[in-house]
């Protein structure tokens, strides 16, 4: 008698860290299960919820998501709970006692585990295979994980732990995988890109990578997110200006600007040293667009404080840039102090920083109107198409749409626009 294979749903919160370690579940599980990314339970036998821990919402939003997979277990509709990721990194022992409900829960050190327990294939999951999720035209790609870095309010070491290179040969492996399969765009992701390799190799090598990366053949662009401003290795920026496969947009998370905040946080450098960094990058490679984030609301940050991060990005004018209000996370260094911002004045904060970034934003995108771009092509939208240039990251960044009524263009494919109309995050344009 055929029995049909169980159907495994794999729910990821959070960022694309969390998204790459599901796609490599997937791949492992995928031999045994009728296997989909979705946030439906109403069809699933075994759900796998990736979990986040980042910050205070985030956990909320986890724990959240756990309870209404077990109201939906309960009612019959999934047979079996596994929870996954950071938020279980963090207090793996309290949530097996105060949530026995759940099947299973496996920080990131123990997927393997995981893996044996539902039948999957290791081998797959150990060769670092992945069954991608999303556009199929774009990937994530890790370079490295964990953080050796030591600001006071990040969680991260805590759940994904020191950082660890992956070998050049393997990252090299699975970009040219990766192209095969028709990717033609790769999102370079770790916790700190350049910090890449000074464990394996004695010294930084996000140069030699990019260099590597940029000569395959058939590679489309590469993107750089999460470049750590501290002793940022200036070898890579002739890189980033030399090579076309290699956007010109880089994503550095500053976090803030007042000395006394950036001393506070433990981010490793001055205001003066972030300017100066700044407009290095700029002077080195003519057109690089920034995306940037900032924290508002850190402990003891008073209104000048606040008013140093508007007063910068008014002068330096950082194209994309999104904001945080402060959590009060267990474990850091901030914990030790005083969470004495209240909720409404960090959310004021963020509204004003918000608010003035949108005229910035906007200005930069008047200012392209009349220029012709390179396009990626990411979806269809009836007689329109929507894309991103190499300005605009996938997921936070702006959307170009572009008339195409005779379905000239197609789905992950590049082209050139002219951009004809501008709002504060989208573009209008029209194909060249």
């Amino acid at each position: 008698m055929h029995h049909r294979p169980f159907t495994l749903h794999i729910t990821t919160l959070g960022c694309s860290k969390n998204l790459f370690d599901s796609e490599r579940l997937a791949a492992a599980l995928a031999g045994r299960y009728h296997l989909s990314h979705s946030t439906d339970l109403s069809n699933a036998d075994i759900v796998v919820l990736n979990t986040c821990g980042f910050i205070d919402r985030a956990k909320r939003e986890s724990i959240q998501a756990i309870f209404d997979c077990i109201e939906a277990k309960k009612a019959g509709h999934i047979k079996a709970l596994y929870v996954v990721g950071c938020l279980v990194n963090r207090d793996p022992e309290t949530l097996r006692q105060e949530i026995p409900e759940v099947d299973g829960f496996f920080p990131h050190g123990d997927f393997d585990q995981l893996i044996l327990q539902l039948q999957g294939d290791l081998r797959k999951y150990l060769l670092g295979e992945r069954r991608r999720a999303g556009y199929p035209h774009h990937a994530y790609l890790k370079i490295s994980e964990g953080c050796n870095r030591k600001c006071a309010f990040c969680a991260i070491p805590l759940m994904r732990g020191p950082h660890v290179s992956r070998p050049m040969e393997d990252i090299l492996a699975e970009a040219r995988r990766l192209i095969e399969e028709g990717v033609k765009e790769i999102s370079l992701i770790a916790q700190d890109l350049t910090f890449y390799g000074i464990d394996l190799y004695g010294k930084r090598q996000l140069p030699l990578l990019l260099q590597k990366l940029a000569t395959l053949p058939g590679m489309g662009w590469i993107r750089l997110h999460y470049a750590y401003p501290a002793g940022f290795p200036l070898e890579v920026l002739p890189i980033i200006r030399d090579y076309e496969a290699i956007c010109k947009y880089l994503d550095i998370p500053l976090q803030h600007i007042s000395d006394r905040m950036l001393r506070s946080m433990r981010r490793g450098l001055s205001k003066k040293r972030t300017i100066e960094l700044i407009e290095k990058i700029r002077q080195a490679v003519p057109g690089i667009v920034l995306r940037s984030t900032f924290i508002v609301g850190f402990p003891g940050e008073t209104d000048e404080d606040f008013q140093e991060i508007l007063e910068f990005l008014a002068a330096y004018r950082i194209e994309r840039v999104g904001a945080f209000l402060y959590s009060h996370e267990e474990g850091t260094a901030a914990y030790q102090l005083k969470d004495n911002i209240p909720r409404r004045v960090k959310k004021a904060r963020y509204d004003a920083l918000m608010t003035q970034q949108q005229t910035i934003s906007m200005a930069f995108n008047q200012s392209l109107i009349g220029q012709t771009l390179p396009l990626i092509i990411d979806e269809r939208v009836g007689d329109s198409i929507i894309g991103r240039t190499p300005y605009d990251a996938l997921e936070v960044d702006n959307l170009v749409h572009v008339a195409d009524p005779h379905r000239r263009l197609s789905v992950g494919n590049f082209y050139r626009v002219r951009v004809v109309d501008a709002a504060e995050y989208d573009l209008w344009a029209e194909a060249v």
